[in-house]
């Protein structure tokens, strides 16, 4: 049977010798994982003979989770990474420095998860992902973006890319360059103190995206504009965009829309013209009683090509039934959407003893169940939940 451990411990009362000891003790050739979970390390343990025993017991995952209260970074033997047939799956957390002057060769590793790690600069991101040709998934966690201005993911195999940031208002500038064709599946996610956001060779069979919170407005248009095969796509942008012209979603059929207080429902109109094959809209709005300046809704000169020939199922998450632009949107939709099987329109709970609220509700909700329906095969169906 192939081992898997686990240490989990505070260095404080644990030597070195008794660690190596245990991992000597598994005389197994082959090492299935090895978990590291160190917090409070003060230097009693040498990380380097720790992953060296690690790799000539030719393990296939190491996790590495090193926590310090001070932010002492311990490094990672780079020395050990120059050759490695084994290793396919690598996860880093937290105050663990990167420093690799030259390409690394890990030719089995899948998956990499960088957790909050430290490069030593621009040039060890690119020699370590450089060095990994089967490279399928990859996840990447910053708490700021001080240890490399331009970071830069070229992967050709690449499959799967998750970014997030948790950045201070205090780190600003810089941002990414994303070289991955072979992408399948994306997600993007607060990186609110960024300048720029590239995709170099946008890929061609992006089946899902995810794109959150990311406010340049130079990055938004950028990647809006290299989505154009995604199949799924989900947008949360809370600032101004500007839209990217002659871009269409030619294979986009399920959309997920969060619309917020800045792009009001222009970014609805936008995506709707873009989508011409989208059989699936989720809409979030962000419920307020009043309808916010510059929310009025602009129905577009021509009706959409998707509304005619393919939206078969509307979603509203928290439908503001009191608002009289969500209720011009809804109408709209309703008339034109010629396909449409369901729509959902799931409304905030009022509490039972809300007598004249819950009347107002329902007023609205049968007068919007009276609206004329392009298809006449539509079920309209309203739920009082706060999902």
């Amino acid at each position: 049977m192939v081992p898997k451990l686990e240490f989990e411990f505070d260095t404080e009362q644990v030597s070195s010798e008794d660690v190596y000891r245990l991992l000597l003790l598994h005389k197994a050739p082959f090492l299935e994982s090895l978990h590291l979970n160190i917090e409070n390390s003060k230097g009693r343990l040498d990380i380097g003979i720790l992953i060296g025993i690690a790799f000539s017991r030719h393990v296939r995952e190491l996790v590495l989770d090193f926590y310090h209260k001070d932010q002492e970074t311990v490094k990672f033997p780079s020395v050990l990474c120059s050759y490695n047939n084994t290793l396919e799956v690598l996860k880093l957390e937290y105050h663990v420095l990167l420093d690799f002057p030259s390409r690394v060769c890990f030719n089995a590793l899948r998956e990499l998860h960088l957790y909050e790690v430290e490069f030593k600069n621009e040039a060890s991101v690119c020699n370590l992902l450089s060095g990994c040709p089967r490279l399928q998934d990859l996840v990447v966690t910053r708490f700021d973006n001080i240890d490399a201005e331009t970071y830069t993911i070229a992967v050709p195999t690449l499959q799967r890319l998750t970014i997030e940031e948790n950045s201070r208002a205090d780190v600003d500038g810089g941002g990414y360059v994303i070289n991955a064709p072979s992408l399948k599946y994306l997600k993007i996610q607060s990186l609110c103190f960024i300048d720029f956001f590239v995709i170099e060779n946008a890929p061609e069979e992006l089946v899902e995206a995810r794109i959150g919170n990311i406010p340049h407005i130079a990055a938004n248009e950028n990647i809006i504009a290299s989505l154009t095969s995604v199949k799924r796509l989900s947008l949360s942008l809370p600032l101004e965009i500007k839209f990217p012209t002659g871009t269409i979603f030619y294979q986009l059929v399920f959309l997920d829309l969060r619309i917020n207080e800045i792009n009001g429902w222009n970014l609805l109109s936008f995506m709707l013209d873009s989508s011409p094959k989208l059989r699936v809209l989720k809409l979030v709005v962000s419920c307020q009683e009043d309808c916010p300046v510059g929310w009025e809704w602009n129905q577009p000169k021509c009706v959409p090509e998707c509304l005619l020939l393919h939206l078969k199922i509307l979603a509203w998450i928290i439908y503001g039934w009191q608002r009289e632009d969500e209720k011009q949107v809804a109408t709209y939709i309703l008339k034109n959407a010629r396909k449409l099987k369901k729509a959902f329109f799931y409304t905030m709970r009022i509490k039972p003893e809300e007598l004249e609220e819950l009347e107002k509700r329902r007023e609205m909700l049968n007068e919007l169940s009276s609206v004329a329906r392009g298809s006449t095969s539509c079920q309209l169906v309203f739920k009082p939940d706060d999902l």
